[in-house]
């Protein structure tokens, strides 16, 4: 039997205007906290309720929505620059992660930190905060003396300063000249400790890189134009922490991982939750990559390409 609609409207506007808890409303109409929960239920399933969410003013949830469902996402951060400028974008995605992480970090986390601009950008936008029991890992090794800041372990230092917490340094460069040294390396005590701990970390804070010819990493001689043109060669779109990885998010074949002391992308792709931080057209590429392979869970971009990643995705689902 149908219930009564003025009982319906009654117990909305009980709930959802006065405030009033449904054990509340039970007292008053003589009726189980579990029948107000069914009477509820109903008045949303007959639109006596009809519940309205309203964005913000100039909010991109919709879009951040749609992007996290399309790719299997946990979750999507879009920001919109001042400029077309790179320093605004680099600015805007360092603002936005940092916001992320002062609401998402715990105490008990265990956060892995790679390199580069973008990273360096959120390392600024931090506020500081005071967690001791935080862990703060390189997870890999330093890629030379150019440009500390990016490249060295001084990022997890100004990290875990920023955020009070207690950082674990990988001693060692993060490419070696050979196999033989690496797994010399790796085998050091300090090393493999970091390492393990970085393979158990909770959250991993990762920049996803597009290699040029006058990028950071051929300008300070961590690889050379050779070993550049190879990496493409062989189907490389990009690197996630120093792994080059195809279209797909797999990571290609090349004799440079393994001489990388760092973990690679399946330890990377095992970690909770991995927050890759990234924008620019130039970037899509690899964006793509990243989300395909399923090597991050929260992306962190700018809203030109977050409409082109549900472009492509809206593209490649049609019928030939």
């Amino acid at each position: 039997m149908a219930t009564e609609p003025d009982l319906l409207y009654k117990i909305a506007k009980a709930y959802y205007e006065d405030g009033l808890t449904q054990s509340q409303i039970g007292a008053r109409l003589g009726l189980s906290r579990i029948k107000v929960s069914r009477l509820l239920h109903e008045a949303r399933q007959t639109r006596v309720v009809q519940i309205t969410i309203t964005p913000p003013p100039h909010s991109y949830a919709d879009l951040e929505r749609e992007l996290a469902a399309a790719y299997g996402l946990d979750d999507v951060v879009l920001v919109s620059p001042p400029s077309s400028s790179h320093a605004d974008l680099l600015a805007a995605l360092g603002q936005a992660a940092a916001q992320y992480l002062a609401r998402c970090l715990d105490e008990s986390d265990v956060l892995d930190v790679s390199w580069g601009t973008t990273l360096r950008a959120v390392v600024d936008a931090m506020t500081p905060m005071n967690m001791p029991r935080l862990r703060v890992v390189q997870m890999l090794g330093g890629l030379g003396n150019v440009e500390a800041e990016v490249l060295g372990g001084d990022l997890v230092l100004r990290m875990a300063q920023v955020l009070g917490a207690k950082p674990f340094l990988l001693p060692s460069p993060g490419i070696v000249p050979s196999k033989v040294v690496r797994d010399a390396l790796v085998e050091d005590v300090i090393i493999a400790r970091t390492l393990d701990l970085a393979c158990h970390a909770t959250v991993a804070l990762v920049g996803i890189g597009s290699p040029t010819p006058d990028s950071v990493v051929i300008q300070s001689g961590i690889l050379t134009t050779g070993e550049l043109d190879e990496l493409y060669a062989v189907g490389a779109v990009g690197d996630i922490v120093m792994r080059f990885v195809d279209s797909e998010g797999r990571a290609v074949q090349h004799p440079i991982h393994q001489r990388i002391v760092g973990l690679d992308i399946n330890q990377i792709r095992r970690v909770p939750r991995v927050i890759g931080v990234a924008g620019g057209q130039t970037k899509f590429p690899v964006i793509r990559a990243a989300l395909r392979g399923k090597i991050i869970s929260v992306l962190i971009t700018d809203t030109a390409v977050g409409q082109r990643l549900i472009d492509a995705q809206a593209t490649e689902g049609r019928p030939g």
